[in-house]
């Protein structure tokens, strides 16, 4: 049944307009979609990884990044810490090596949690959501750095593209296997890109929106649809509690 989606698009940059061309800067596309009990709203990123398996973790990634009296980071202390906790790399290797296209619009995004969703038939099984641009399907990483050097920035590019003609993804729910790990957000499940995947539906973005409307969105990933549940992992239950605190910080 078609519904209603608000999306928002995010990217690590200075300006919504520059230009990211280094290609290496983690992208969001956050929608929410149904009403009621049915209302559901994803979370998707650029990459298939988070870059903490914990709060706590995510903490002291962040404090051994912290400038010192010369406003830059220690990077002996950087170095100590990726010694010590090895997975906090991933996410940034991935990027590394599969740098984006240089448009939001034909980037593809993965959900990095494991929902538990059960059927109809009372069966339960845990999917992770992959969001890919319908036609316009990533290109080898070789030609992200072409993009990114003839790229008007991120925001111009996607409001001509929409202006243009409607820009197009579809939402798939990759489904898991027995053992696949569920409590670690650093962690792809293996074959991953060539598992099982259920198309989920299509999401049209035919027009923008103004920002104060995504603004006053909290995109909080607790709310689900019925019959999906909260995924296990403990940084799902910390963004929950995060993303209500940001969205009284922009109020």
């Amino acid at each position: 049944m078609p519904s209603r989606v608000l999306a928002r698009f995010s990217a690590d940059c200075d300006s919504p307009n520059a230009d990211d061309t280094h290609g290496c800067s983690l992208r969001g596309f956050s929608f929410r979609l149904g009403r009621g009990h049915q209302r559901s709203e994803i979370l998707t990123q650029s990459a298939p990884v988070h870059f903490a398996r914990t709060p706590d973790q995510m903490l002291a990634f962040l404090q051994a990044r912290m400038p010192g009296p010369d406003g830059k980071p220690d990077m002996a202390q950087v170095a100590a810490f990726s010694a010590a906790n090895p997975e906090t790399l991933r996410q940034a290797s991935y990027l590394a090596a599969n740098p984006p296209p240089a448009s939001l619009a034909r980037t593809t995004y993965w959900g990095v949690h494991a929902f538990p969703a059960t059927n109809a038939g009372s069966e339960t099984r845990f999917i992770k959501f992959k969001v890919v641009p319908v036609g316009q399907e990533r290109r080898p990483a070789e030609d992200a750095a072409k993009d990114a050097a003839k790229s008007t920035g991120l925001l111009r590019d996607l409001e001509s593209r929409i202006a243009a003609r409607d820009v197009r993804f579809s939402v798939m729910a990759l489904l898991d296997r027995p053992g696949d790990p569920v409590m670690d957000v650093t962690i792809r499940w293996p074959d991953e890109d060539g598992r099982e995947a259920v198309r989920l539906g299509t999401i049209v973005i035919t027009g923008p929106e103004s920002s104060e409307a995504c603004d006053a969105a909290a995109f909080n990933p607790a709310n689900l649809a019925e019959g999906i549940g909260h995924p296990p992992d403990e940084m799902f239950a910390a963004r929950c509690a995060a993303y209500v605190i940001s969205q009284a910080g922009r109020r």
